[in-house]
């Protein structure tokens, strides 16, 4: 093998005659020493030093920005100049105000690209989900520290961090910002190296906290049980794949799909998008859209424009008439940004050296490198203490012959031999016979001197007791922990970005087109035996079959294509087209719905209802006499789930259940035998499933809401004699004439 050359070897002279003359002398070098020479220390330099974030989850340029303004007394200040700022902070980042500027816009509060922003800014900053709306230049907008900026910097100045000189060695700036919570993972960084790269999502601020309190107990935690998923600052809807963020939690490396959230308003017939995946901008979705009308792939969109405004992003799309909304939506999510995937690269800077890591590694690096801060700051405020301790052990030496000390200063000749003599006479050292000399006058009483002195007890057990924590890695792990848990009640804040667990691919919905549609007719018994009949198969036997014990309760007519929603004593509702159910007899007992349905171990069937359009109202009846008035649109969503958990209040039992399309009278029996007829106008419809409804009956403690039905469907005869005229009352004793052959059943 040829022995490798330097480049003094390798380079030779070489003189190239022009028409002019000779050329000056020209070094050739191999193009792999000057790569090894030239191109890699630029490599090295944009890796460590520019593109890839350190444990405290900041680059350089973010860090640099932050510190001045810091030091400007911007955290709880009053707003400065952008301009101002980024001028000073060219005292420390060299790389141009055009730079520096835009490093502030992205972690302003005002573009909106960090779930807790660390500026909080005023004037145009432009947004990040906009890729055409630019920022407004810094001499017109201004800034200050965000609150939350506090937990960054807390206790810099007690030897938490390193300090270096900046470029100049003018000042001294810190190698890493003592944050309190691990930011790396609530603040979302992209960064792009020389042959590497960085992509890190951003979490739930509540969530990071609570898995890193978790990891500190037990580092083998399952750290999915408290980070649920990643958290976005432009919400949309994360499709959950367990499997997938499994592996970017183990890994460090993988994607996972976000889709954006829309709403149809059917008065107007179009659809509003409102939050889009934090991947993509406006700009980007309307011209895919565009292109896919141009290519006639897409027909049933009228128009499409941008109504962002003050009050956020939205994307208006006018529906041509009959336009199925979610089947366009479906086609929309498979064919644009509307729904995109979110890819993951966790590497970030470990000592200088770049490492993909999961969430588990990060947390074991962050906790480490925070109980490393935690203990210097301890030991700095404990090296303090003693600083002070061994003052005043001097000054209790002095209390002894007070006249003594004064004699020593007054008899000694030259200023130079006050400090020995007092050494000498007192047998003390020079720190403390400094601080002795250095007592003003007044001060020299014998008051002033215990008092300093009657601190030395308290002192010694400050300093035993920090002592113990810099020897105690739990303590230390507790201090972090209660520090976690402050910042949690301070800061955190609801998820922005929801987490959609049962879901369908886009394009399911486009299925749908070849779900028969026939009419049909249900039956199902109290007990929830289930069967769905077509009308020739009910004309040939009608008389329906049934267990011992059980009969008839719920019947409808309807559509192969229509929804059935049940509802189960566990406040949970399971939806299921009618067209998963096969075409059955009148002769046979039907599909047992928990069973069908997959009901929980231990859950009943309570009620159901059928609907076609998710139009009209359900009306709960509560056993404490309250009534619960929700949307049937309350149940539709755009994923297509087919369980609902809080579908109505567990506040109080479910006595009765309606559905109804249009306001009625309605009549509620109490187990009194006391009955009250009212008209549903007088409830407001709630779109809260979970609501606890107004209180229309008064009961004693005795008595429970027993059933309520139509009054048209009751033997009620003077409906006027239990008529209300306001609501709750108690409502009139039932004659014998209205009670009937029978007495009113539970639904």
């Amino acid at each position: 093998m040829a022995k490798k050359r330097t480049p003094e070897e390798g380079a030779k002279k070489v003189n190239n005659p022009n028409v002019m003359g000779l050329r000056p002398e020209v070094l050739e070098q191999p193009i792999t020493e000057t790569l090894e020479l030239n191109y890699m220390p630029y490599a090295m330099s944009v890796i460590v030093s520019r593109a890839i974030p350190e444990i405290d989850g900041f680059k350089p340029s973010h860090r640099k920005l932050l510190y001045t303004m810091y030091q400007m007394h911007l955290l709880g200040g009053n707003r400065t100049k952008s301009a101002n700022v980024v001028g000073q902070t060219m005292k420390l980042n060299p790389h141009g105000d055009a730079a520096i500027y835009d490093t502030m816009v992205r972690l302003s509060r005002g573009y909106g690209a960090l779930l807790h922003p660390l500026v909080d800014s005023k004037g145009n900053f432009g947004k990040v989900y906009s890729r055409d709306m630019a920022w407004a230049a810094s001499r017109y907008t201004e800034v200050r520290l965000d609150p939350i900026c506090a937990e960054l910097f807390r206790d810099i100045d007690q030897d938490t961090v390193d300090f270096v000189d900046n470029y100049d060695g003018s000042m001294k700036e810190p190698t890493l910002l003592p944050t309190t919570f691990p930011n790396v993972l609530v603040s979302a960084n992209q960064g792009i190296a020389v042959g590497m790269a960085s992509n890190l999502c951003g979490f739930n601020l509540g969530e990071v906290c609570d898995a890193t309190a978790a990891f500190l107990k037990n580092p083998n935690v399952n750290l999915m049980e408290y980070l649920k998923a990643p958290d976005f600052p432009t919400g949309g809807e994360l499709l959950y794949d367990e499997a997938a963020l499994k592996q970017i939690y183990d890994t460090g490396r993988g994607s996972f799909q976000v889709r954006a959230r829309w709403r149809y308003l059917k008065s107007e017939n179009l659809i509003e998008v409102y939050e889009i995946p934090y991947t993509t901008t406006v700009e980007a979705i309307m011209d895919k859209v565009a292109e896919l009308i141009k290519a006639g792939k897409i027909k049933e969109i009228a128009d499409m424009r941008d109504e962002t405004d003050l009050n956020g992003l939205k994307i208006t799309i006018d529906l041509k008439r009959g336009t199925d909304p979610d089947k366009l939506m479906a086609k929309l999510f498979k064919s644009t940004t509307l729904q995109d995937a979110c890819s993951c690269n966790f590497n970030i800077l470990i000592a200088g050296m770049p490492r993909v890591m999961g969430v588990g590694a990060i947390l074991e690096e962050w906790t480490a490198w925070r109980m490393d801060g935690v203990r210097r700051r301890t030991y700095h405020v404990m090296k303090k203490k003693q600083e002070k301790l061994h003052l005043l052990k001097g000054l209790k030496k002095i209390l002894l012959d007070i006249d003594r000390a004064i004699k020593i200063i007054r008899e000694t000749e030259e200023d130079a031999e006050v400090v020995p003599n007092l050494m000498i006479g007192f047998g003390i050292d020079n720190i403390q016979a400094e601080y002795v000399a250095d007592i003003k006058l007044r001060n020299i009483n014998k008051e002033y001197i215990l008092k300093r002195i009657e601190e030395v007890a308290g002192l010694e057990e400050e300093i035993a007791d920090l002592q113990d924590i810099v020897n105690n890695p739990g303590r230390i792990k507790k201090i972090i922990s209660q520090e976690l848990s402050a910042v949690k009640k301070k800061f955190a804040a609801p998820r922005r970005t929801e987490i959609i667990y049962d879901y369908q691919a886009a394009g399911a919905l486009e299925e749908e087109d070849e779900t028969p549609d026939y009419a049909v007719h249900v039956f199902c018994s109290k007990e929830g035996y289930f069967k769905k009949i077509t009308p020739q198969s009910l004309r040939m036997s009608s008389e329906q079959k049934y267990k011992e014990g059980d009969g008839p309760y719920l019947y409808w007519e309807g559509s192969n294509r229509d929804m059935l929603l049940v509802f189960t004593d566990k406040q949970q509702c399971y939806k299921a087209p009618l067209s998963e159910f096969d075409d059955a007899k009148a002769s046979v007992l039907g599909d047992f719905l928990p069973t069908k349905l997959g009901m929980d171990p231990g859950e009943s069937f309570v009620w159901a209802c059928l609907t076609s359009d998710y139009s009209g109202h359900i009306l709960f009846f509560f056993e404490n006499g309250k009534v619960a008035r929700v949307e049937v649109a309350a149940y539709q969503t755009q994923t297509k789930r087919k369980k609902l958990t809080g579908a109505y209040s567990d506040k109080s039992p479910l006595a009765a259940a309606l559905h109804i399309k249009e306001d009625l009278e309605v009549a509620v029996t109490s187990t009194e035998g006391r009955c009250l007829v009212f008209h549903t106008a007088a409830l407001t419809p709630k779109t809260t499933r979970s609501t606890q409804g107004v209180n229309v009956m008064t009961l004693k403690p005795k008595w429970k809401v027993e059933s309520a039905r139509p009054l048209a469907d009751t033997t009620i005869v003077n409906a006027a004699r239990y008529r209300a005229r306001s609501l709750p009352v108690a409502g009139a004793l039932l004659k014998e004439e209205d009670r009937g052959e029978e007495q009113i059943s539970l639904l």
